[in-house]
């Protein structure tokens, strides 16, 4: 099945053309038409699978089929709520870039940035808004946004938004909410808990669920090394200047250590950049934007960016430290491997992290093959858990591989970010 054989409107069409699109992903294949039949929808699919224009092209569709408003009459049709600002960013964007050519406004609502611009934008009337909750609930507060209108509610990144604690903040949101709408459910897992939301919030839905949990995109080759704290640093310029990487995503587990490992890098000589939840929103856009435009060719992140980012081509991820949720994992190397192309993904292990590499080679149900790399690597490496299967070698690949609301016991190993 094609995009034009799917109802969409031919000027939706012109725009999947023009950004290179002509046959739907798995998800897309599946969502669009149930969402355009009308139907609640709980969707999973892995990263990077197009699940962000699997409700974005529909959403735009309904809205068309719905007429227009006059401008002065415009309240917001539609809700999208994610958990991030990166991520809110990238929904709008997708928006604007598939709704180019028809007349549908979005307005994109996060904190970190100026209340007042979107005080604005709201005022002169959206069909649209994409938001975190923390700052939707703001202009609920001062009531200058009037959700009253909203027909189809999108919760995307579900799971990371009950991680992150804003089940409080969505259930308040949700009540301002028109009590007939359409419900749609998109996160890259199903946990107990986005199930028992589903239970609460969707009505009689249709359940695509595209890749089993915990599986990382097929595209992505992965490696580990293991190696010793201190010889991190000295490993990872190595890699990067030997084997001339273009641009690379560095994950790291705290704010602190992506800073520090940052001003190491530029030390020694590397054009780096860091992204986390204590940078200022236009902080965080300044070094996303030199990442994107070749003005810094490393990007270090914490898990704030793990599900926001989205880089066209990025050819290399590196967990410099291993997530402490497994879960995870799969959401930093989904940043590469993306829209059919290839990626390389390399976790730097330490012996301290043994724990966290055998969840995390549980939770794929398989070991991950071993790089090694004479003077920096462990001459004998780390054995993992026999369930994971036992670890084997695997050569180098070469180069060119391109109220506040009550948190979870495990989103208190994450960092908010609102």
């Amino acid at each position: 099945m094609s995009f034009s054989s799917m109802g969409l409107n031919e000027a939706l069409l012109r725009a999947v053309v023009s950004q290179g699109y002509t046959t739907p992903t798995a998800i897309q294949l599946q969502a669009i038409p149930t969402i355009l039949a009308g139907h609640d929808l709980l969707a999973a699919a892995q990263t990077g699978t197009g699940k962000t224009a699997a409700f974005t092209l529909p959403l735009l569709q309904k809205l068309l089929d719905s007429g227009s408003v006059p401008k002065d009459q415009r309240k917001p049709r539609a809700l999208v709520l994610t958990p991030t600002r990166e991520l809110a960013v990238q929904v709008a964007d997708s928006i604007r870039t598939y709704g180019r050519n028809v007349p549908i406004r979005t307005a994109t609502i996060y904190g970190g940035a100026g209340m007042y611009p979107q005080i604005e934008t709201l005022r002169r009337g959206v069909d649209i808004i994409v938001a975190t909750p923390g700052r939707l609930l703001d202009h609920l507060e001062r009531r200058t946004v009037d959700l009253s209108n909203v027909e189809t509610l999108v919760l995307d990144e579900a799971d990371r938004m009950l991680d992150m604690g804003f089940i409080r903040p969505i259930e308040q949101i949700i009540s301002k909410l028109a009590a007939k709408r359409q419900n749609l459910l998109f996160s890259a897992t199903f946990s107990n808990e986005i199930r028992k939301l589903a239970e609460g919030l969707l009505q009689s839905p249709q359940t695509i669920d595209i890749a089993p949990r915990n599986t990382a995109v097929d595209l992505v080759n992965q490696q580990i090394c293991h190696v010793d704290k201190g010889n991190k640093k000295a490993l990872l310029v190595h890699l990067i200047q030997r084997d001339q990487w273009g641009q690379v995503l560095i994950f790291m587990r705290t704010k602190h250590g992506a800073d520090r490992l940052t001003r190491q890098l530029q030390q020694d000589g590397l054009r780096a950049v860091a992204i986390h939840g204590d940078k200022s929103q236009s902080q965080r856009t300044r070094a996303l934007n030199d990442f994107k435009r070749g003005r810094a060719n490393l990007l270090v992140a914490t898990d704030v960016a793990a599900r926001g980012l989205d880089i066209d081509a990025l050819p290399h991820v590196v967990n410099f430290e291993l997530p402490q949720v497994a879960e995870d994992y799969v959401h930093r190397i989904g940043r590469t491997g993306r829209a059919g192309l290839s990626g390389e993904a390399l976790s730097l292990v330490s012996p301290d992290e043994v724990p966290q590499l055998q969840a995390i080679e549980q939770a794929l149900k398989r070991s991950l093959p071993v790089m090694t790399e004479t003077g920096f690597t462990l001459a004998t490496p780390i054995k993992t858990s026999a369930r994971a299967g036992k670890p084997h070698h695997r050569p180098r690949s070469k180069p060119g591989y391109s109220g506040r609301p009550q948190r979870s016991k495990r989103s208190s190993q994450r960092q908010s970010a609102r």
